[in-house]
């Protein structure tokens, strides 16, 4: 099995954060930005490159996909900046989107209240309001009309149960096959899950990078887990960087 861990085009929350420095102001949901549009419009375009059967001499060239993708399974988050992002990959390639509850950025769906001095968790999209935005987004039974969050802030503890419980998932779906799978979702999730995969208890002034529309390989078999390369965006322009 391969895994291509791709993160969610720009957000007006990263927009801010740019221009500001700061988070005051954040959306709770945020959706993409013009610019994170064109991003995910690159990254489509990448990701539909047609498969070919690669050179057996020359087997490097499809560990960097010189030969293409050819994605069989597209999963996102339910947050609307993911959900966007593969909505326009999945169009592109003319494939089904499954919305998946566990590859949401940590926290989960939330604002800071200033009274009370920490997160409040919120809603997030109800099961209409996400079918109405994305009509090609097919939903597990727990996004429902009271909101697919809906619950307090996640705790760190919840974050590493949960990116352990997305590796499961994964491998008792796609384990033993031949699949390429790709879950478009979040830059903290991202560093949650890997350092959780890889056992690795990362200092608090380490962090694993991944761009808006950055994609991470990860190759997964009996034998164990390549990572083939990380935090690839060598398809966008620099003005899309």
């Amino acid at each position: 099995m391969e895994l291509y861990f791709i993160r969610h085009a720009q957000s007006m929350n990263n927009a801010l954060w740019e221009s500001t420095g700061s988070s005051n102001g954040r959306h709770p949901d945020p959706d993409l930005t013009d610019k994170g549009v064109r991003q995910a419009l690159y990254l489509a375009s990448f990701l539909k490159t047609p498969r070919s059967t690669p050179d057996e001499a020359n087997r490097a060239a499809d560990w960097h996909n010189r030969y293409g993708f050819g994605l069989t399974h597209l999963y996102c988050s339910l947050m609307k900046r993911a959900v966007r992002t593969a909505s326009i990959v999945a169009q592109a390639l003319n494939m089904p989107l499954y919305g998946h509850p566990d590859l949401h950025e940590n926290g989960g769906v939330y604002l800071d209240d200033p009274e009370r001095g920490e997160p409040v968790g919120q809603a997030g999209l109800s099961r209409t309001e996400l079918l109405t935005l994305y009509p090609n987004l097919i939903l597990p039974p727990s996004a429902t009309e009271t909101g697919w969050w809906n619950r307090p802030f996640e705790t760190e503890e919840e974050r590493s149960a949960r990116a352990q419980r997305v590796w499961q998932w994964l491998l008792e779906r796609h384990g033993h096959t031949e699949d390429r799978v790709a879950f478009f979702s979040h830059a903290g999730f991202y560093h949650t899950f890997l350092t959780t995969l890889l056992g690795v208890a990362a200092p608090g002034n380490a962090w694993l990078s991944l761009s808006n529309c950055a994609i991470t390989r990860l190759d997964i078999s009996p034998d164990g887990i390549w990572i083939v390369y990380t935090n690839r965006v060598d398809f966008l322009p620099d003005s899309l960087l």
